[in-house]
C-alpha cells in the first residue's frame, strides 16, 4: 500500500515538474527578453542606423562585423547592415548607413554604397549575370541604392556611378536635398530646375504608413520601403502626423509627388484632411496624387480605385511601386458631414470629411460596439479576419435584438430638399464609392435591376435603406438588394428623437436628436489602378485571380497617366 502511495506521490512531482519547469523557462526567457530590449532602445534611439531587433533571425544571416553566423542580434532596416549582440556599437560606429543627404560628385554623379554579405539568395552578380548569396559566407556585395548586386571578384568591375536602379523615379537622391538646403531663396522654380538632374521622369513618393491599421503589416512595410527609397521618404504615422510628413512635398517640384498610405479607410481620410490643410495654407502647388496599399478591415475605398481589398505580403514591395509607376490620376469627391445637435443652439455643429460614406443604423451599431471593444482590448484586434469575424458576431447580435427598428418613424430624410417617404428601415446609408461593407457593390445591387451609374467625380452621392442586419448580409452574398433612395448633391437627414448609431467612413459614435447636412467639399487626385495591368508579368492568370481587380473604372471620371 505504502508503495503504490509512493509511485503517486513520484507521479504527481514528476507531472509537476513538467508543467512548472518550461513556464519558468518561459517567463525567465520573457524577462531576460524585455530587459535586452529596454537596453538596447536607448542605443537605438541614437543610432544613426534603422536597427530592428531579432530574437531569431529565420534564415541563415552573419554579422557584418565577425563574420560568424547569427542567430539573435538586429539588422538595419535602412542599408541592411546585420550584427550579433556583441557587434552591435562596432557595427554602428564602422558601418556607414544609408545617407539621407549628402553632396554629390564633381561631375554630378553618385557613388554606390556597398554593403557586404546576406545578398538575396535568388539574386544574380550585374557583371558576371552568375547567381549570388549561394555561398554561406559574407563574399558577395549589394549595393543599398541601385540595388545591384555582385560577386567579391568582380566588384572592380562595376562603374563607380550609382543610378539608382529601377526605382529611380521614385527615390529623392541624397544630393538634390543637399543642393534644396544650400538654397538662399527656396522657390518652386528652383526645385524644378533641381529636379533636372534627377531625370525627366522624376516623380518622387512618399510613403507613410500606420502600424496599428487591420493586420498590423506596417512595421514590416516600413523596413521594406526604407531599404529600397530614401529612408526620409518613409513615414511611420504612430510617430509623426501627416501633416508634418506632408510638408516634404513642399520642398519637391510641384506636382510631382505621390503619396503612397498603407492603411485603412480611415488612415486614408486622415491622410486627405492634412492635404485639405495645405490647401488652406496656400499650398495647392504642391498637392501630392494619393494612393493605397489597404491594411484595413474594410479598405472599400483602396477596392473601388482598384488597388484590392487587402495587402498581406502576396507581392513585394517592388512589384506595388511599379503599380504606382503605373497608375491613372483620377479625381474623387470629398463630402463635408456637418452635424448639429437639438437645443444646442450656442455650440458649434460638429463638422467631419466624408469619402466612403455615412450611415445611421445596424452597420454604424456594428461598427460602433466593434470601435468600443478594440479601444479597450486593441491587441486582441491584430487580425483582418478576427477583425471581420467580431463584426460578424455584432450583426448576428442585432439580428436577435433589432436595436435600430423603426428608424423610418424616427428620422427624416432629404434629397435635394425633396421629403423622402421612407418604407420601413432600420438603416440608411449615403454612399460616395462604389464600395461597400467590405466589399459589396452596393448600389448597382444584383440581377438586371437598371440603376444610374456612379462616378467618383460627379458631385452625386447615391441613398439606400436597409431592413436590418439580416438584410445587410444578405445583400454581402448578393442574395438580396438595398431599397435605392435616390441621388443628390445635397443630402439632409433630421433624427426627431432617441439615441442612434452612427458612422462616417468607419469612425462610429452615437447621437442624439439632430439635423445632418452633407454637402460638396472639395476633390482629391487619387491613382486609379486598372484591370489591365496586371502585379506580375511573369505569372500571367495566376496574379489576376489572386489580386483583387474586379473594381471596374469609375465611370466617367478624367484619368491621366501619372
Amino acid at each position: 500500500m505504502s508503495s503504490e502511495a509512493g509511485d503517486e506521490w513520484s507521479l504527481l512531482l514528476w507531472t509537476s515538474l513538467a508543467v512548472v519547469v518550461p513556464v519558468i523557462i518561459t517567463l525567465w526567457c520573457s524577462v531576460q527578453r524585455a530587459k535586452r530590449k529596454m537596453h538596447m532602445r536607448e542605443f537605438f534611439r541614437k543610432s544613426k542606423h534603422g536597427w530592428h531587433y531579432m530574437d531569431l533571425f529565420t534564415k541563415p544571416t552573419y554579422c557584418c562585423v565577425c563574420e560568424q553566423h547569427v542567430l539573435q542580434g538586429a539588422f538595419c532596416q535602412c542599408c541592411g547592415v546585420c550584427a550579433d549582440d556583441d557587434c552591435l556599437r562596432p557595427a554602428d560606429r564602422r558601418l556607414r548607413c544609408k545617407d539621407i543627404m549628402a553632396p554629390a560628385r564633381a561631375d554630378g554623379a553618385m557613388d554606390h554604397r556597398w554593403v557586404r554579405g546576406n545578398v538575396p539568395l535568388a539574386s544574380y552578380c550585374s557583371v558576371c549575370q552568375q547567381q549570388c548569396g549561394s555561398q554561406p559566407k559574407l563574399c558577395d556585395f549589394r549595393c543599398v541604392w541601385c540595388q545591384k548586386t555582385v560577386h567579391d571578384d568582380c566588384l572592380s568591375e562595376v562603374p563607380d556611378q550609382c543610378d539608382l536602379g529601377e526605382f529611380r523615379s521614385l527615390i529623392i537622391p541624397p544630393h538634390y536635398l543637399n543642393h534644396v538646403n544650400k538654397l538662399r531663396r527656396r522657390h518652386p522654380d528652383e526645385y524644378s530646375k533641381l529636379a533636372e538632374s534627377c531625370g525627366s521622369n522624376w516623380t518622387p513618393v512618399l510613403v507613410l504608413a500606420n502600424t496599428r491599421s487591420g493586420n498590423n503589416m506596417g512595421e514590416v512595410l516600413l523596413g521594406e520601403f526604407r531599404s529600397v527609397l530614401n529612408p526620409v521618404q518613409v513615414f511611420d504615422l504612430s510617430q509623426l502626423n501627416p501633416s508634418k510628413a506632408l510638408q516634404l512635398c513642399t520642398l519637391l517640384p510641384p506636382g510631382s509627388v505621390r503619396v503612397l498610405v498603407c492603411g485603412g479607410d480611415g488612415t486614408v481620410g486622415w491622410v486627405l484632411d492634412a492635404i485639405d490643410t495645405m490647401k488652406l495654407k496656400g499650398q495647392d502647388q504642391f498637392i501630392p496624387r494619393v494612393t493605397i496599399l489597404p491594411l484595413g478591415t474594410g479598405n472599400d475605398l483602396s477596392n473601388t480605385l482598384g488597388w484590392g481589398a487587402g495587402y498581406a505580403g502576396e507581392i513585394p514591395v517592388e512589384q506595388v511601386l511599379r503599380n504606382v509607376v503605373d497608375a491613372e490620376v483620377v479625381r474623387m469627391d470629398r463630402w463635408k458631414v456637418q452635424v448639429a445637435s437639438k437645443g444646442a443652439y450656442f455650440r458649434k455643429p460638429k463638422v467631419l470629411s466624408m469619402n466612403n460614406y455615412f450611415s445611421v443604423g445596424p452597420d454604424a451599431l456594428m461598427a460602433l460596439s466593434f470601435h468600443t471593444h478594440r479601444e479597450k482590448t486593441p491587441s486582441f484586434f491584430s487580425s483582418r479576419i478576427i477583425n471581420k469575424a467580431v463584426y460578424f458576431l455584432y450583426g448576428t447580435k442585432d439580428c436577435l435584438v433589432q436595436e435600430c427598428k423603426d428608424l423610418d418613424k424616427r428620422i427624416e430624410l432629404e434629397l435635394d430638399g425633396e421629403r423622402i417617404a421612407l418604407p420601413s428601415l432600420e438603416g440608411i446609408i449615403v454612399c460616395n464609392i462604389g464600395y461597400w461593407g467590405g466589399g459589396c457593390r452596393l448600389w448597382e445591387g444584383m440581377g438586371n435591376d437598371p440603376c444610374p451609374p456612379t462616378r467618383l467625380d460627379d458631385g452625386l452621392l447615391e441613398v439606400v435603406g436597409v431592413y436590418g442586419s439580416f438584410h445587410c448580409a444578405q445583400i454581402q452574398v448578393k442574395l438580396a438588394n438595398p431599397v435605392r433612395l435616390g441621388q443628390a448633391h445635397t443630402v439632409r437627414l433630421v433624427l426627431k428623437s432617441s439615441k442612434m448609431p452612427m458612422q462616417v467612413d468607419g469612425e462610429p459614435w452615437a447621437q442624439g436628436p439632430c439635423t445632418i447636412t452633407i454637402t460638396h467639399k472639395t476633390q482629391a487626385l487619387m491613382l486609379y489602378h486598372s484591370a489591365e495591368q496586371t502585379d506580375d508579368d511573369s505569372s500571367g492568370s495566376e496574379t489576376e485571380s489572386n489580386t483583387p481587380h474586379d473594381s471596374p473604372r469609375p465611370p466617367g471620371s478624367s484619368s491621366t497617366r501619372a
